[in-house]
């Protein structure tokens, strides 16, 4: 007989803000679809830092590492100006747990919430794949004679043969159709050549997916010409971070924006909604849940709950089609109403 497998721990972090309405949300329609988890939230935000000094405690960090996985809100907080509570929690997960995989699907799951007139344009289902440990975000350079008019700021772009060979690879294993490279080899030649090398190395051995690579600047107009001819884009930290930011807006805007941060080998995981802390809305019940409760669905996928991670964002979809959402998107409902409306359909 075999032993009974353990519950999955979910590691939760509703951190500051927005981040705080909309994870609850989350847990509420995972716990409707039936997710059997162990979900244990932990003290992680501005007041924690102000009151410690510390991003993340120690003991706290000890747990995130054990985790299955982790649901993560939004950080940031007007009251603490320092660049080092944001790098000391969102960076320090991505960076030292080694989620070198940033999945931003966009999928436009109603016509109306896109502002694309032509309707042949709107059938977006893409996926930008931003590598997420290197390149501009790891903080590396410096400031000389600060505050003088003489100052120079460096700001150092790190680019790895492993870096970048493990996330096109990546695109390669989740493509069906076509991969598209994105860069600016040729301005930034040398991070460009390397990005290119790979790129030929690595596409070598998927002959049967079909490629095209694009500068950034012809690629974010050809997404807002037509979005529908992109299945998978593979990009660095930086065009990734920003390009994503553009098709949130194709499918409805950043409320209902899911990402996961991911390690293939490791399956480690983090999950959150692309938008963040919010501070002139949040607390008012205005905040979009949308975007946690996919990135939700997206966990679900990972730890292999493929059929559950399908009915959440099916109920999701019901909800926005019948007009159930907060007023970003037209409806009228609050975040805790809107969570209930997807929640509703996953118990019906």
């Amino acid at each position: 007989m075999r032993p009974a497998r353990a519950r999955r721990h979910i590691a939760v972090l509703p951190c500051d803000g927005a981040g705080k309405e909309v994870v609850p949300e989350a847990v509420k329609v995972m716990k409707a679809a039936g997710a059997d988890y162990d979900f244990q939230e932990y003290d992680v935000n501005a007041d924690q830092y102000m009151r410690t000094g510390e991003p993340i405690p120690a003991q706290i960090w000890s747990d995130l590492e054990k985790a299955d996985s982790i649901l993560f809100g939004a950080v940031g907080d007007p009251r603490v100006n320092d660049a080092a509570y944001l790098a000391g929690v969102l960076l320090r997960l991505r960076f030292e747990l080694d989620l070198y995989v940033n999945l931003r699907p966009a999928k436009l799951y109603d016509d109306r919430l896109s502002p694309l007139r032509k309707e042949e344009r709107r059938k977006i289902d893409l996926l930008i794949l931003r590598e997420n440990t290197e390149g501009l975000y790891v903080g590396m350079g410096g400031r000389f004679k600060k505050g003088t008019e003489e100052e120079v700021a460096i700001q150092e772009d790190v680019n790895t043969y492993l870096g970048v060979t493990r996330i096109i690879d990546y695109a390669f294993k989740v493509a069906e159709r076509e991969v598209v490279m994105v860069d600016k080899s040729n301005a930034m030649t040398y991070a460009g050549a390397l990005w290119q090398e790979r790129w030929k190395e690595v596409a070598r051995r998927y002959p049967h997916i079909k490629t095209r690579h694009l500068y950034v600047d012809a690629a974010a107009m050809q997404l807002v010409r037509d979005p529908t001819q992109f299945e998978v884009i593979v990009t660095g930290n930086l065009f990734g971070d920003i390009l994503s930011d553009l098709t949130a807006e194709l499918i409805g805007g950043m409320g209902i924006a899911p990402s996961g941060n991911v390690n293939p080998e490791t399956k480690r995981g983090l999950f959150e909604p692309v938008h963040g802390t919010a501070p002139d809305i949040a607390g008012k019940g205005l905040v979009n849940p949308i975007g946690a409760i996919l990135s939700a669905s997206m966990m679900v996928r990972h730890l292999g709950q493929q059929e559950m991670a399908s009915a959440i964002e099916g109920a999701v979809e019901s909800a926005l089609r019948a007009g159930e959402c907060t007023r970003d998107l037209g409806g009228s409902l609050s975040t805790s109403e809107v969570g209930d409306a997807v929640a509703k359909r996953l118990r019906d």
